[in-house]
């Protein structure tokens, strides 16, 4: 099955079961950018490096860490 025809198979479902899948996508999307943050934020992931950047700056008082009552 191509990419078209699983558009024309969607097109044809009734609108609730179009929302139901669109409401499984954006959950296995959400799940999906999870998974993504906590690789690059864990030991040796991409984000690690502007992470300690980060750090080094509030160490060094030229940023102030973001607090959740902001």
């Amino acid at each position: 099955m191509d990419i078209g025809e699983i558009q024309h198979a969607i097109e044809a479902l009734p609108p609730e079961q179009q929302m139901t899948l669109l409401d499984w996508l954006a959950e296995r999307d959400r799940r999906e950018w999870d998974a993504q943050i906590e690789r690059d934020f864990s030991s040796g992931g991409a984000g690690m490096n502007l992470l300690e950047r980060v750090r080094a700056q509030v160490r060094r008082g030229e940023s102030v860490p973001m607090h959740k009552d902001r």
